[in-house]
């Protein structure tokens, strides 16, 4: 009886996660291949997982199963702090136009992930989440310009997000990185 009862709570948590739809309005569309590659994270609502951090990037591969291979990498409270290194696995959430994804960090909980702008150019991008408790605004290099960074905080202030929660992750990479 309790490893049915155990069973059916984790399977109500799975759903709950990443199947539902999203109550933030997702981008009708992305290009996966193109959203491939390195984002450097120039703000967050930040978690456990990547409070302080510094330098942080986030990098997509498409792996052949359809799956999104991420890697994570920041280092935490200091530039000089070593690095650490996360490796979720993503899935696009059927039917959202590869904007929602279930990311899983262990199993068998995916945590909803949708990418809620992204510019035409694909060189910048938010990432929220329906309970409003995490976003990311990540770009392509790790500087971004004022006045678009400005217009990004906007848009998450709009979706319901409270701006004070905001925080901007140091980034100082050698030049060329």
């Amino acid at each position: 009886m309790k490893k049915s009862a155990l069973a059916a709570a984790f399977g109500l948590l799975l759903t709950s996660c990443a199947s539902s739809p999203p109550t933030i309005p997702p981008v009708s569309q992305v290009d996966l291949p193109r959203f491939m590659g390195k984002w450097y994270v120039i703000a967050h609502v930040e978690g456990p997982f990547d409070k302080g951090a510094h330098n942080a990037v986030e990098t997509y591969a498409l792996r052949p199963d359809g799956r999104i291979a991420t890697v994570y990498q920041q280092r935490k409270g200091s530039f000089d702090a070593p690095e650490k290194t996360m490796h979720p696995v993503g899935r696009v959430v059927p039917g959202t136009g590869n904007a929602v994804w279930g990311m899983q960090f262990m199993w068998p909980i995916q945590a909803e992930y949708v990418i809620v702008d992204i510019a035409p150019d694909y060189s910048d991008t938010i990432v929220a989440r329906s309970k409003r408790d995490y976003a990311w605004i990540m770009a392509r290099t790790p500087i971004m310009d004022e006045a678009r960074y400005r217009a990004l905080v906007k848009k998450l202030v709009d979706m319901g997000y409270d701006a004070s929660q905001l925080r901007r992750v140091p980034q100082r990479w050698p030049a060329g990185h």
